[in-house]
């Protein structure tokens, strides 16, 4: 079989101008190319390449002052408005930790980068875009009116690549599926041992690496006790219960480069076809709720006491979007979220899949 020839640069243009009102992630996928691959062909004409330097992008940022960060997978868009405050940048990992943008990074896995502007009949819109070696984007900036544009302009000259071409090199994605368990994972009475003796949620990724599962296989393993399987619409119902009693929660959606919270209150939720929104005033999420396959509570021991998340997973086995009841370190769950995470519509273990 001959692999599909890519589109020209010329022609990638051609169709952005033909198509404006199309999102961009979903032009590049009616072309066959990744998003990165979309904007490479535009350098020179509205975009200019920038090097994805995290450390430096995060602490220029901080002074760009009112923006709104991007961080999305296939199934949930994640949109906050705010400053990039509180910056902590490493080799391996990078935060922002500002009341309103909450960030954690993954520097390694951020490959390409662009300054982006367009025009939508008088009005400019600017934003830096940023991809795996996949060509998937990892994060995203977008500028507001108050936005300093004089400290923008300073970092996009200080990233500017020394290459423009219209052209970028993307590496294959193999398919990722986390249904079937590993010939040498953990068994069941040492994930259980393991599980019963954290202390931390921030443990629980390091405890799945040592035992050699997925987050999915592992809420599928552990028993009722720690994780128990709900009814996809449990999603929903979390949502409008939460708005309604003013509840504070927190929102986290991610990719293999970035994953972005929302702490706080959610006032607006709006269903519109399959699509679950929330629409605030500095809080913007789109969940295709169709994307669904599975949605567990899960129940992780704390030095606190434990803690309730709700995991929504896709086919694919890997985690939609993630959520808790707000609280700080050192302080126990609230109980009106472990009240409502407990009364969730359950689906009985012995018709789970």
């Amino acid at each position: 079989m001959h692999q599909r020839e890519k589109p020209s640069p010329e022609r990638i243009r051609r169709a952005r101008e033909d198509s404006p009102k199309i999102r961009e992630r979903d032009l590049a996928a009616q072309m066959g190319i990744s998003e990165a691959e979309l904007f490479a062909a535009h350098c020179g004409f509205g975009t200019v390449r920038i090097e994805p330097r995290v450390k430096d992008v995060l602490t220029g940022l901080e002074a760009v002052g009112e923006v709104m960060a991007l961080t999305r997978n296939a199934s949930a868009v994640h949109e906050k408005i705010g400053i990039y405050d509180k910056v902590f940048t490493g080799k391996h990992h990078a935060m922002v930790l500002g009341n309103d943008i909450d960030l954690r990074i993954f520097p390694n896995l951020w490959a390409h980068g662009f300054a982006v502007e367009t025009r939508d009949g008088g009005e400019i819109h600017r934003s830096l875009q940023f991809f795996d070696a996949a060509g998937e984007a990892v994060h995203k900036v977008h500028l507001r009116p108050f936005s300093n544009l004089y400290a923008y302009q300073k970092l996009t000259d200080e990233l500017q690549s020394s290459t423009q071409e219209p052209i970028v090199s993307v590496k294959g994605r193999s398919a990722e599926n986390d249904a079937r368990i590993p010939d040498q994972a953990a068994t069941v009475d040492d994930l259980r041992e393991h599980w019963s003796r954290l202390t931390d949620v921030h443990q629980f990724f390091g405890m799945l690496k040592a035992l050699n599962l997925s987050r999915r296989q592992a809420v599928r393993m552990v028993g009722q006790d720690y994780a128990w399987l709900l009814d996809n619409a449990a999603v929903g119902a979390m949502f409008h219960r939460a708005a309604e009693d003013e509840m504070p929660i927190m929102c986290f959606v991610g990719n293999r480069g970035c994953i972005q919270i929302h702490s706080g209150p959610i006032k607006s939720v709006k269903q519109i076809g399959p699509c679950i929104n929330v629409l605030d005033e500095t809080f913007h999420l789109h969940l295709r709720a169709h994307h669904i396959r599975e949605v567990w509570a899960v129940r992780k021991p704390t030095r606190d006491g434990h803690v309730t998340s709700l995991e929504a997973y896709g086919a694919n086995g890997k985690m939609i979007i993630q959520f808790f009841g707000t609280r700080k370190e050192g302080e126990p769950e609230r109980h009106d979220w472990r009240l409502l995470a407990e009364n969730l519509p359950r689906i009985p273990r012995s018709t789970a899949a």
